[in-house]
């Protein structure tokens, strides 16, 4: 059969044979033991409620074999035979050129120079997952594939639960994930409801099928950096950042402190990753023994370098090597998978990869002892640099919230409501009152021709218009719009593409409605093919998380999930193509509530009239909120927005005298 007739086969009738343990993949850990014997029969007969009946007797002991080996069914024999990866559009079979640009950005979030663990079905987090397990993946392509513009499917954590009668104007799809009842949000309540396969973690942009590889992030973390050096008043040219990960997003960093134009330090434990990192071109040069790092760092600051370099080993050492040797480090951060940090997501030092891999599944009590360890000397070794002046911040991986569980002095000596921790969120004293309160979010877009000349001529699209806003932006707005004209003239040379045809910038709602019907006219005059557009989760909207993005919230509601709900149910009826809630993110599961869309841009009208409404009300929902916190920047921007459209009227706060309180 060709690629059409497997995609619309969905699950096979004859089952396909064993396939041998592929060595050359990067594969998530093993997961601990949690279920008991009732729970295990459970698990594998929820499995095989995806197969006939006459098939279950040879499917069994294969998947429990699965089960015991790795702590999850994958069911890796229906794992498809062709390549994964972001086909053009025309490729795909199908009904509804909705249905197609969906199962392009499913492909590409399963594409082996893209996911973290592909064969797992892990795009990134080291928990992240688009699916469950394979029978989900062919299921929900072979319904894509029948779907028409009348129909919805609906997905449960990964499982298709089916197409259901809609109207054009509804979503194609509709995504859950992890979802459960607030009391069941405990670490362990997830590893056993995905071990049982009724749950998975989502992550932000894995589940909802809008990951464009690391570079989603090199973005952020690039006006991160930049903004980072802003505020401790010193150019980055020669200055030293050190941080750690180098799995799924985390590998944007390299990247970007070079763009920002300092000397990078990114310290990762898996030697394959490294490695795959190195050879996409995300860092420059590998260290695999302190003495040489120490060494090279030495002259990278003498001779003012813009270079990265990762060093293959644990981060803790780094810090601690840095501080005996008086190495100034003047940017420190962490972007180890700490939501996770029981299961692969932060490796402890003392232990070698392959031993933590094994403690980690064969005594987890012990590895999770040892890791608290580990973020004790982690924190005690930070605090040595920042005495001395190293500005450090929290990265949104919940690195501050895990060290101070693990007993981490990282708590601040007189906290106040927002401020427990010793070091801020970069979203509080950065991202936040810089670019969400403003409106300003990763604003993505994937063309969905496949063509690279499609998205060069996207990039000139989006910077023209940037351009032009730019002339008549407020002051307030100016290095917003000046670090995306930058950023977006010089994404060709950054070779940021891995997998699909994609783009991000940082744009306002203004900005983001008039590329994207720039890009909508272009495809009418048959300029450019179809386009996708999307956003990271991670956004001045999406997400409600306590100590990331809604961490510069101060009137006590950060805690509060209305905006994420109210942003999906709002994107989805008015307009989007798609659209996803999850509980958990990159700060953990039961830590986060976050939301998601993805909009096909077909050239047509009615196009037009979905972009104008979801994106307007996309952006605008979480500049109310932030407004209502009594957030001077998003003050200053709903009052802007309500001026530009008479149809927005929105609750102000009345602000309170101090001294009165």
């Amino acid at each position: 059969m060709n690629f059409k007739d497997l995609i619309q086969q969905g699950i096979p009738a004859v089952l396909p044979a064993k396939k041998p343990f592929d060595i050359t993949v990067n594969h998530a850990p093993k997961r601990k033991e949690i279920l008991n014997e009732e729970e295990q029969k459970l698990a594998l007969a929820n499995a095989l409620r995806y197969f006939e009946a006459h098939q279950h007797a040879e499917l069994l002991p294969d998947f429990k074999e699965e089960l015991a080996l790795y702590g999850r069914i994958y069911m890796y024999r229906f794992r498809p035979d062709y390549g994964m990866y972001a086909r053009p559009l025309t490729e795909y079979p199908g009904k509804s050129e909705q249905a197609k640009a969906i199962m392009l950005m499913i492909q590409n979030n399963l594409d082996p120079a893209v996911a973290q663990h592909p064969h797992e079905l892990i795009t990134y987090g080291g928990n992240g997952a688009v699916f469950q397990n394979w029978a989900q993946y062919l299921l929900t392509m072979q319904y894509l594939s029948e779907m028409t513009n009348e129909q919805t499917l609906v997905m449960y954590s990964g499982h298709p639960m089916g197409l259901f009668p809609s109207h054009p104007n509804a979503p194609r799809v509709v995504v859950t994930n992890g979802m459960t009842i607030p009391n069941y949000s405990k670490p362990d309540d997830w590893e056993k409801m995905n071990a049982l396969g009724v749950s998975q973690y989502g992550q932000m942009t894995a589940g909802s099928y809008m990951y464009i590889g690391p570079q989603g992030i090199v973005h952020g973390t690039t006006i991160t950096v930049l903004n980072a050096f802003r505020k401790i008043k010193k150019e980055p040219q020669g200055r030293l950042f050190v941080t750690s990960g180098l799995g799924g997003m985390s590998g944007a960093q390299p990247k970007a402190g070079t763009i920002a134009g300092c000397i990078t330090i990114c310290a990762e434990v898996n030697p394959k990753i490294t490695k795959i990192r190195h050879e996409q071109g995300w860092i420059d040069e590998i260290c695999s023994s302190i003495t040489q790092l120490l060494e090279r760092i030495k002259v990278a600051q003498a001779k003012k370098e813009v270079v990265s370099i990762a060093y293959l080993g644990n981060v803790v050492k780094v810090w601690e090597a840095f501080a005996d040797h008086n190495i100034k480090i003047d940017l420190g951060s962490d972007q180890t998978s700490l939501h996770n940090p029981w299961a692969g997501g932060y490796y402890p030092v003392g232990l070698s990869f392959e031993e933590a891999n094994q403690m980690m599944a064969d005594n987890p009590e012990l590895f999770k002892i040892k890791v608290q360890e580990s973020l004790r000397r982690q924190a005690e070794a930070i605090n040595k640099h920042t005495e001395k002046g190293t500005y450090f911040f929290d990265y949104g991986n919940a690195f501050l919230l895990e060290a101070s569980r693990a007993g981490g002095a990282v708590m601040a000596e007189n906290p106040t409501l927002g401020r427990e921790f010793r070091y801020p969120s970069y979203v509080q004293d950065i991202m936040g009152p810089m670019c969400f309160d403003y409106g300003f979010g990763p604003f993505r877009w994937v063309c969905t021709s496949g063509k690279p000349e499609d998205l060069a001529k996207t990039d000139a699209i989006a910077s023209q218009v940037l351009e032009k806003l730019a002339q008549e932006s407020p002051a307030e707005i100016q290095q917003q719009m000046a670090d995306n004209i930058k950023w977006i003239k010089g994404a060709q040379a950054n070779n940021l593409v891995v997998g699909s045809q994609a783009r991000i910038l940082y744009a306002d709602a203004q900005g983001r409605i008039q590329i994207a019907e720039a890009f909508n006219q272009a495809i009418a005059r048959g300029e450019i093919g179809y386009v996708v557009l999307g956003r990271d989760h991670h956004d001045v909207s999406g997400t409600d998380s306590p100590y990331r993005e809604t961490s510069n919230i101060y009137d006590g509601s950060r805690f509060t999930a209305d905006m994420a709900i109210q942003n999906v149910i709002g994107d989805s009826f008015r307009g989007a193509t798609w659209v996803s809630i999850h509980n958990g993110g990159g700060v953990g599961w039961g830590e986060v509530i976050n939301g998601g869309f993805g909009m096909v841009l077909d050239g047509s009208n009615e196009a037009s009239m979905r972009l104008k409404s979801m994106l307007f009300w996309d952006v605008n929902n979480g500049i109310s909120r932030r407004s209502w916190a009594r957030n001077e920047g998003a003050i200053f921007a709903i009052k802007k927005a309500m001026e530009a459209e008479p149809l927005l009227k929105v609750t102000l706060p009345n602000l309170i005298d101090e001294n009165l309180l």
